[in-house]
């Protein structure tokens, strides 16, 4: 940038309006499920010579999704889809048990990207079903999460709960033994109330062990809460069809940043709203991969003079194994 820009040309001073904070919280952007379910794709693209087909998305984030593409994977949302015989792989949001069936009896071989701590999920219900407690699960309706972890039993076992509305129209002596999980992408906050308020409904109603929502939402979360008041405007890069990603837009806004905005990529940036803000926040998904804030660090510095202020509330560390059959 030229001197010239910088400097105030009454007054010889910096120009605040090309000075800029940006806030850079961390953890951010891709968790460990996100990160084996792309490498489960990738390996398999190299690994077998039919195309791979992936059922639904394999994390929701059109840049992945895009570049995976362009390596020849297609994704569909009906295994009639699927040629016999060719390789499929199932999005790390978990499939229904007749998904799997269905697979099996096309003679589609498959690899399940499922994360594990949605498996963990999956598992809960299984057992509390078993168990003979009827199932109340938290979650939004129509996302394949929830869709799947609703198909791991019987039609009618699990009762879906969105809002405070559907926790107020539950009738306790409708029911005996019940149970609760959740699905993992919520707002920590929102889903909490919820479980209270259930928990007075159901006094002895039994909860999950640890916490359903994944390490990842939790830390993705606080770590936005820790930046919100200080920003005029705050970017999450993510997706419209992601659960975390809308749900960081709703976490930064109650926690202070009003003017906060999901945008896909850069192109998407209000420049002009960049141009009348001095403190900008930045984050990402757990969907959504580092380089594309990297492209908007890059943007941003290109513009004005940027001080990146960073804020780590959490380490993460978690891995999760690749199936043997990617790696042997």
């Amino acid at each position: 940038m030229n001197i010239i820009d910088i400097l105030d040309k009454s007054s010889g001073k910096m120009n605040k309006n090309l000075e800029k904070k940006l806030y850079l919280p961390s953890p951010r952007g891709f968790c460990a499920g996100v990160e084996r379910a792309i490498k489960i794709v990738e390996l398999c693209s190299k690994k077998y010579d039919n195309p791979i087909f992936v059922k639904h998305e394999i994390v929701h984030n059109p840049w992945v999704i895009n570049n995976l593409k362009n390596i020849g994977v297609t994704f569909v949302e009906d295994l009639n889809d699927i040629p016999e015989g060719s390789k499929a792989v199932f999005s790390a949001h978990g499939v229904s048990k007749s998904t799997l069936s269905e697979a099996k009896d096309r003679n589609i071989p498959y690899i399940d990207a499922t994360c594990p701590l949605v498996f963990k999920v999956h598992n809960e219900a299984i057992l509390h079903h078993k168990g003979g407690a009827h199932i109340f699960l938290i979650g939004h309706y129509g996302h394949p999460e929830v869709e799947g972890t609703i198909g791991q039993v019987p039609k009618g076992s699990i009762s879906l709960i969105e809002n405070m509305n559907d926790v107020k129209n539950l009738k306790p002596s409708k029911y005996g033994k019940t149970a609760l999980i959740t699905q993992t992408t919520l707002s920590v906050d929102d889903t909490k109330e919820i479980v209270e308020k259930i928990k007075k409904l159901f006094p002895d109603i039994i909860l999950p062990s640890r916490e359903d929502i994944c390490y990842a939402t939790t830390n993705r979360q606080e770590a936005v809460k820790s930046i919100a008041k200080k920003c005029d405007i705050l970017y999450v890069i993510g997706a419209e069809n992601s659960s975390n990603s809308l749900r960081l837009v709703e976490v930064a806004k109650k926690a202070g940043c009003v003017k906060t905005f999901l945008i896909s990529k850069i192109d998407e940036v209000d420049w002009q709203l960049v141009a009348e803000s001095f403190s900008i926040g930045l984050t990402a998904s757990a969907s959504a991969p580092e380089i594309l804030i990297e492209e908007f660090i890059s943007a941003i510095k290109n513009r004005y003079e940027v001080e990146v202020i960073k804020n780590e509330v959490a380490s993460e560390n978690i891995s999760f194994k690749i199936p043997k059959e990617l790696t042997g």
